[in-house]
């Protein structure tokens, strides 16, 4: 059994670009501070196939409660909804944390 909850983090190296070491130093600091234990970080690209079907395995791998990165730019932009149906995504900026459902969301008429 763990002593804190378990979280991995993610990020685009196309979106990160010369910036990518330091975007995964936010991603440890922000782990640290809520209290999350970082399992790994996955730096995937455009060339991965289906990014969020990586991510979702990693989490499953990791039995982690959350996927941490700097900002929804990693994923397009959007809320990526077949991450948060199985953990929280938290961004660095805006620090921002959108919590799991355990209710799937009303479909949009």
């Amino acid at each position: 059994m763990r002593q804190q909850p378990a979280a991995i983090g993610f990020l685009r190296h196309d979106v990160s670009g010369t910036h990518q070491r330091w975007d995964k130093a936010q991603l440890h600091q922000l782990a640290k501070r809520l209290g999350y234990d970082l399992c790994q970080t996955l730096v995937l690209g455009p060339e991965t196939g289906e990014l969020i079907d990586e991510v979702r395995t990693a989490i499953t791998e990791a039995e982690a409660d959350a996927v941490i990165t700097p900002s929804l730019d990693h994923f397009d932009g959007e809320i990526p909804d077949p991450l948060v149906e199985v953990a929280d995504l938290i961004t660095v900026t805006p620090e921002n944390t959108y919590a799991r459902w355990r209710v799937p969301p009303t479909p949009k008429s």
